[in-house]
């Protein structure tokens, strides 16, 4: 995966593109199982969290973005009836699936789908066992959400966890939460801090931009000499630790959903919906968003849709930086993602 990313990467700044998307962010449904505090999905009409996109939709799309991963969010993807004929389309067509989940449909459904290198199941853990179930307003999914990752690796899939970060989280309980997820045998961590989406029902939970730089920079600090495992490039992580100094590529990593290609990004949809993903680049005002555009709504944002691209784009504008992600060095065995596949 690193290889063909990287090589992805590559050919698209010696083609001198501008504007190319990453990972593709792919909403199949809203609906879920859970209503959680922090999202902004769950809390639409009943006739529009009843609707779906075909799997023939999802692959038109895919294949029109072009990018090499694709992200399956939702909602629940694994409430979606024909999940798995979409996510086995896409790995036909030799696309990377992040499969996000809460995990508590995964038990039951892990026959529809076949490990494979194609393939990751990202588990949605948001810290250790109270904080988790608080966040997603209910008991007993931390224990569920981890029997099936168990359960999943005991079968030959790849798992990744994917955590969010509110306010108020304490700093060595989750430095305690990479230990536990490493101890699973998880084959890399997502993290990023959430983003104030305006249906989400709790808007005191989320971050300022200065408490995040200060709550991660204590966080991950020394993550590599911890074999903490994270799916990022180790420029983002400088950047959410305050480090580093990004603006949003917010066409890096863009979303389709059941209303269409979301303006201007996976975060918001401000600008409305493209009917399709050149429309998408050509018709939104892009300087209008991210940190420097002075947009309130982007103020405190450092979410990985955003930055994860530009700190990808800054790693492949270096020949030493790139030398190291393609030879891998700084990963802990020499083959995880971790430096070149990040994921939203």
């Amino acid at each position: 995966m690193k290889v063909a990313v990287g090589a992805y990467v590559i050919k698209q700044k010696l083609s001198g593109r501008k504007k190319y998307p990453l990972v593709m962010m792919l909403e199949p449904l809203f609906a879920c199982n859970l209503e959680c505090a922090g999202c902004g999905k769950i809390q639409y009409p009943t006739d529009i969290l009843k609707k779906r996109l075909t799997p023939q939709e999802c692959w038109d799309s895919v294949e029109e973005c072009g990018a090499p991963i694709v992200t399956v969010a939702g909602g629940e993807p694994l409430a979606h009836a024909e999940i798995d004929t979409i996510v086995n389309g896409l790995i036909q067509r030799k696309k990377f699936v992040y499969l996000c989940s809460n995990a508590i449909l995964l038990e039951k459904n892990m026959h529809r789908f076949t490990p494979s290198p194609y393939l990751i199941f990202s588990i949605h853990l948001d810290g250790l066992e109270k904080t988790h179930d608080r966040m997603v307003c209910r008991e007993g999914v931390f224990k569920t959400a981890v029997d099936a990752i168990k359960s999943a690796k005991a079968k030959g899939f790849n798992v990744m966890t994917n955590t969010t970060i509110f306010e108020g989280e304490d700093v060595d309980e989750f430095r305690r939460f990479f230990d536990y997820a490493m101890k699973l045998g998880v084959d890399g961590m997502m993290i990023s801090p959430g983003y104030a989406y305006e249906k989400a029902p709790q808007q005191g939970i989320f971050l300022k931009r200065d408490n995040i730089k200060k709550w991660f920079s204590k966080a991950i600090d020394g993550w590599q000499k911890k074999g903490w495992d994270f799916n990022h490039s180790p420029l983002y992580l400088e950047f959410l630790s305050g480090r580093r100094e990004y603006d949003c590529t917010a066409w890096g990593i863009p979303l389709r959903n059941v209303f269409g290609w979301q303006k201007p990004c996976y975060l918001m949809a401000e600008a409305g919906y493209a009917k399709t993903y050149k429309e998408l680049l050509s018709t939104t005002d892009w300087s209008k968003y991210g940190h420097k555009s002075g947009n309130p709504k982007c103020a405190n944002c450092m979410v990985h849709s955003g930055y994860e691209p530009t700190s990808v784009d800054d790693t492949f504008s270096h020949p030493f930086q790139a030398m190291k992600v393609a030879m891998g060095w700084g990963s802990k065995n020499g083959s995880s993602p971790k430096e070149s596949v990040p994921a939203a």
